[in-house]
């Protein structure tokens, strides 16, 4: 089995859910306290990682240590906020389909 970079996954699991996948920037620094991945999303599709509570952004954090426990590396995500951010409401059929979209990224993996 073939393993999975942790920048990619990200990318993949972020591209996933918001809306704007291609304003989807991600940076992947190593240093001697392990390896940092930022995050950068459209403004807009903040609401959608960060989800309901910070729910969301804790369930990519987790997916995300265990992709770096596979991978023998210890691995955080710092998720920049945008200048300026505007406030969100997600409708419920946004939600509904985040939700679904986060579990399909998720059964799609090969990890």
């Amino acid at each position: 089995m073939e393993k999975i970079s942790d920048k990619e996954f990200v990318s993949y699991l972020v591209k996933s859910i918001v809306d704007n996948p291609n304003d989807v920037l991600i940076e992947r620094i190593v240093d001697e306290m392990g390896v940092l991945i930022t995050l950068k999303v459209n403004p807009k599709d903040m609401g959608y990682i960060i989800g309901k509570s910070g729910s969301t952004a804790k369930a990519i954090r987790t997916l995300l240590r265990i992709v770096g426990a596979r991978n023998n590396a210890r691995v955080n995500l710092k998720i920049l906020e945008p200048e300026g951010g505007t406030g969100f409401k997600r409708d419920s059929e946004r939600e509904s389909k985040n939700y679904s979209d986060i579990e399909k990224a998720v059964n799609d993996l090969d990890i």
